[in-house]
């Protein structure tokens, strides 16, 4: 089991949690000081609904990023795009909430500060596969290359894991989701 807390408060719950199960766990979570809390509007099985809006349209899935996730959502619900943000309690294994969660929605985009390739977001998108779920992901996250040495906060800025990179990113995709419903209704008469 992997968990990447998005503050203080579950980073206690996963290491709570941690010691009363009986298998391998692995807690994630940066060097510097944790978030204040980030209150769940619900909780769907083991997945944190952090924010949503009536027919949301792509979902944010955050792995330990949340006050950036939930600030992407405010700048997407500004250019007319309705979202949902969800934390997974338990990044892995993926939870049968997310993915049904995921299949409500148009997009999904993950956010995490992990590496992209063969990241968290790599097995969401491999999970909703498996399900048979179509919605497409959009990973956000650290790209496979050689960074500069830098503060965390210049280096999440350098590789898009700000508030307006995540929207930016969503934006993009969620534009490509559109054309593809568009090219895929036309009918040529």
């Amino acid at each position: 089991r992997i968990a990447v807390p998005r503050d203080e408060q579950r980073l206690q719950e996963a290491l709570r949690h941690s010691v009363s199960v009986d298998s391998p766990t692995l807690i994630r979570f940066g060097k510097g000081l944790l978030p204040p809390p980030i209150p769940a509007l619900r909780r769907m099985g083991d997945v944190d609904v952090l924010k949503e809006t009536q027919q949301p349209q792509v979902l944010i899935v955050s792995y330990g990023l949340g006050a950036e996730a939930l600030s992407a959502a405010e700048i997407l619900e500004a250019s007319g795009i309705r979202t949902t943000v969800a934390d997974p309690v338990w990044a892995m294994p993926i939870s049968p909430a997310l993915i049904a969660l995921a299949a409500r929605h148009s997009l999904v985009v993950t956010v995490e500060d992990g590496l992209v390739s063969g990241g968290l977001g790599t097995m969401l998108a491999q999970a909703l596969t498996a399900a048979g779920v179509l919605t497409p992901v959009r990973e956000v996250g650290i790209p496979q290359v050689y960074l500069r040495q830098g503060s965390r906060s210049q280096l999440l800025a350098e590789i898009g894991l700000t508030p307006e990179g995540i929207a930016a990113a969503a934006q993009e995709s969620y534009s490509q989701v559109l054309r593809a419903d568009c090219a895929h209704d036309y009918q040529p008469g």
